[in-house]
């Protein structure tokens, strides 16, 4: 009981800090440039290749526990299952 007292006491207290902070305008970086030079190099765009391979893998895995599930698999039978099923497909 105490603690929650004393822990409502000092958010009421930081609270008037908190919202001085939270209304004061955003500093203006002037020494940071509006437009990239024409010397950067664009970066390359991320390989899709994983995110393809991820979704194969989550599809094989959902499709091998629908499977468990209707053979009402369970513990290390379930295990084993599930393993050579997503090794198979």
């Amino acid at each position: 009981m105490r603690f929650s007292i004393v822990a409502a006491a000092v958010c009421l207290g930081l609270a008037p800090v908190a919202g001085g902070l939270a209304a004061a305008p955003p500093a203006q970086l002037a020494d940071v440039p509006a437009v990239m030079p024409a010397t950067a190099k664009p970066s390359p765009a991320p390989a899709t290749a994983p995110s393809s391979d991820a979704a194969a893998k989550h599809a094989k895995r959902t499709a091998c526990l629908k499977d468990a599930k209707t053979k009402k698999l369970v513990g290390a039978d379930k295990t084993s299952f599930l393993k050579s099923c997503i090794a198979a497909h």
